[in-house]
């Protein structure tokens, strides 16, 4: 990719989210440290963080991203055209963002979480939980009465000699 290429991708992002100043974490790639690039990164507010070269472990949470990708995604549909492989990133990229569930966000979906959706998401859960909860307790009191009317104690007749 272009220097020109990352600020459109940014640029596109910035657009969909207008309010989010991100941190931009990179390898050191020529078009991550070009002037033009370090000067779209300031005007557009965000910040700009450099991994060490040679070492891609710095950048866990994107390295991860790829393995996700690469054992659920591209391998078992093995694209064999350029298009296909286009559809399956972009599938995939759509399922990760809007669809599945993160455990490192409160198991909810980014897209939810960058429209700032978290909380009234984790209320929901609660009440459903709650409901839940009553439901149970209240199939439980109607077993214990159905026993109770069904089986009533009565004393036991005498042991015979």
């Amino acid at each position: 990719m272009t220097e020109r290429d990352v600020e459109c991708i940014l640029q596109r992002a910035r657009e969909l989210f207008p309010g989010a100043r991100p941190r931009i974490v990179t390898d050191n790639g020529p078009q991550f440290i070009a002037r033009d690039f370090k000067e779209f990164i300031r005007v557009a507010g965000m910040t700009h963080v450099r991994i060490s070269p040679g070492y891609p472990q710095s950048n866990g949470k994107l390295e991860r991203w790829h393995k996700t990708f690469k054992s659920t995604a591209l391998r078992p549909a093995a694209p064999s055209t350029i298009d296909e492989a286009r559809r399956v990133t972009a599938d995939f990229v759509e399922h990760y963002n809007a669809r599945r569930l993160h455990s490192a966000i409160g198991y909810i979906a980014p897209v939810d979480k960058l429209a700032g959706r978290e909380a009234a998401i984790f209320v929901e859960r609660d009440r459903k939980l709650e409901a839940a909860r009553e439901l149970r307790r209240q199939r439980r009191e109607l077993a214990r009465r159905q026993q109770t009317h069904h089986h009533p104690n009565q004393t036991c007749p005498p042991a015979s000699p």
